[in-house]
């Protein structure tokens, strides 16, 4: 009969919490995004960055003043991505480009940030790259 070490137990526990761990970081939609402050964003596509959870795009956006505002997007998780049939390669040959992005803004005031819903790229094909919403009006920046 096998006897266990109680410090061999608590040592396997502690690894199996640690692994738990990183699932509740993750957040939702509607916990860092809001809904109803979404806006249509014309702009150049300037940057990716491919990672997880989220992926990010950086499109340089003229405002009201005649300047350009950096703005960054994240994008639903890099496999959901992929599920749907866009790839790294989608945003990659499309940089210095126009696109056209449906963005709903951060909950907490940061300046230039959104989560993407969809994205034009130049030659019209429109992907769904974050989470779906439903719209009131629509507002342009």
């Amino acid at each position: 009969m096998t006897r266990y070490q109680p410090l061999g137990v608590l040592a396997i526990l502690t690894g199996l919490l640690l692994f738990a761990v990183p699932s509740y970081a993750h957040h939702s939609f509607a916990a860092e995004f809001d809904s109803n402050k979404c806006m249509d964003f014309n702009g150049t596509l300037t940057a990716i960055e491919w990672q997880n959870p989220h992926g990010y795009f950086h499109v340089d956006v003229k405002n009201a003043s005649g300047g350009v505002d950096s703005w960054a997007f994240q994008t639903v998780s890099l496999i959901t991505l992929k599920r749907s049939g866009t790839s790294r390669r989608d945003f990659l040959d499309n940089i210095g480009k126009p696109v056209y992005v449906r963005g709903c803004l951060a909950k907490n005031g940061v300046k230039f940030r959104a989560a993407a819903e969809t994205l034009k790229l130049p030659d019209g094909q429109l992907r769904i790259v974050g989470q779906e919403v439903e719209h009131g009006g629509r507002q342009e920046y």
